[in-house]
């Protein structure tokens, strides 16, 4: 037979409420690790992965050219944003009206041309965005001596073949997917580009004179490396559109390629380096008159060999071979100034000087102003 269940016994009240006061302030025997992580960890919450993409700033719904945020964004803030070189967007306006104009000689077609956006961007997250098949045209900018990168997409290069070719209006390009481009394709993509490139020529031509020649054209991004994959670039894209064809250009400038123009590309407006500012140079002239400068007159100049110069010692004599009649040279810095005649005056030593300012001089303080 089975034994019976044993009774179970009914709890006192009384004994429970000595028991839960005993147990009030000890959160594991009242409620075990439940209760543990509610009353310790009450301010530790665990995140979602929503919260968690927001703080990293890694937003899947957010495209390329969305704000950054989070911890993306202090990242990529060291970045060199076009907005402090306002003179690249109307260089690239005056792209964009002369490519509008040469791409219609060039294919016989109507071309609408337009300036997507101009964005930062680090030059290894760049080619790793590419959209592949896609042409890299690899230019050199002479006299900025460093290079950039023009990208034809697939769309275009097979728009490009269709209507220098002889494609009808009104049906789509042809695509022709997983086969490498022909000769034919790479020599028509090779002369829109240097089209292109001559009229980036002739868009920076107002602000500095830059030719740029195409080096070789890459279908690998790994191939047309211009520059270290941290290094900050200045990317712009531009709209190519031929009726109900067409595609993109990118056009990628490295900052270090901009940097000897900086200057320059820092002006608010075209005419800022034609202009005169007449209040400007009042106060320059004013600020100049006024200004100390540190003129040092040089009786003579030979050279010593340093183990001598290391054991001069207080009493020494320099024999030079200036004489009281000889002039003397007057400097301010390393700029010689003019020639001068030493002599006295009022129990002091002076210098007269004897010619007029050195053409030197002229022209360290043309630039210096």
């Amino acid at each position: 037979m089975a034994e019976p269940a044993p009774a179970v016994e009914q709890a006192d009240p009384a004994d429970m409420d000595a028991w839960a006061s005993e147990n009030a302030s000890d959160p594991a025997a009242a409620g075990g690790g439940e209760g543990e992580w509610q009353a310790g960890g009450a301010s530790e919450r665990i995140l979602n992965q929503d919260e968690i993409d927001s703080l990293l700033g890694f937003e899947l719904s957010d495209g390329e050219d969305g704000e950054r945020t989070g911890i993306r964004a202090i990242i990529n803030s060291a970045l060199v944003s076009y907005e402090r070189l306002p003179m690249l967007e109307i260089v690239f306006d005056r792209l964009v009206r002369l490519m509008t104009t040469s791409l219609r000689n060039f294919t016989s077609d109507n071309v609408e041309v337009s300036l997507d956006n101009i964005s930062s961007i680090r030059f290894g997250d760049y080619l790793n965005s590419i959209p592949l098949p896609a042409i890299l045209s690899v230019f050199r900018a002479e006299e900025l001596d460093n290079y950039g990168l023009l990208t034809v997409d697939s769309n275009l290069i097979y728009s490009i073949v269709d209507v220098l070719l002889g494609g009808r209006r009104g049906t789509a390009a042809m695509r022709i997917e997983g086969r490498p481009y022909t000769t034919i394709e790479r020599v028509l993509v090779q002369r829109m580009v240097e089209v292109v490139l001559a009229d980036a020529k002739a868009a920076f031509e107002p602000l500095t004179p830059v030719t740029f020649n195409l080096d070789r054209l890459e279908t690998n991004p790994r191939f047309a490396a211009i520059a270290r994959p941290a290094n900050a670039a200045i990317l712009i894209k531009l709209r190519i559109d031929m009726e109900d064809r067409g595609g993109r250009i990118e056009l990628l400038l490295p900052y270090a390629t901009l940097e000897p123009i900086r200057k320059m590309l820092l002006q608010q407006f075209m005419g800022e380096k034609f202009g005169r500012d007449n209040i400007w140079e009042s106060h320059l002239a004013t600020e100049l008159w006024t200004t100390q400068m540190e003129v040092r007159a040089v009786l003579d100049e030979h050279q010593v060999p340093l183990k001598d110069v290391l054991n001069f010692k207080v009493g020494d004599t320099l024999m030079l071979n200036a004489m009281p009649d000889d002039p003397v040279e007057l400097r301010a810095g390393t700029v010689f100034l003019a020639h001068g005649q030493m002599g006295r005056r009022n129990h002091q030593i002076s210098v007269r000087c004897s010619g007029p300012l050195s053409e030197a001089a002229r022209q360290a303080v043309r630039e210096q102003a």
